[in-house]
């Protein structure tokens, strides 16, 4: 094989090997750049949903509340027959 036909060869590979590395690149680096904004954004993210546990944090409690609650009512219904309501 003629040593022009080695290098036009080389030159060829070299080329197709470049376009590849530039498409990947070019399809990895907008990954990473949205990688990244979320990665800046994750504590902001995580102390709200921080703040989101210790608001609802009460509502474990509600299903107590709603059992006064009917036990008062009973109550007053009781209440409210014997006076003859």
């Amino acid at each position: 094989m003629p040593l022009a036909a080695i290098s036009t060869d080389w030159w060829v590979g070299f080329s197709i090997g470049l376009v590849v590395v530039l498409a990947v690149v070019a399809l990895v680096a907008p990954i990473l750049i949205l990688a990244n904004g979320i990665g800046k954004e994750a504590p902001l993210i995580n102390e709200a949903l921080e703040r989101a546990v210790e608001n609802t944090a009460p509502l474990a409690a509600l299903s107590t509340t709603i059992d006064h609650a009917e036990v008062i009512v009973a109550g007053l219904s009781r209440g409210r027959t014997r006076l003859g309501g």
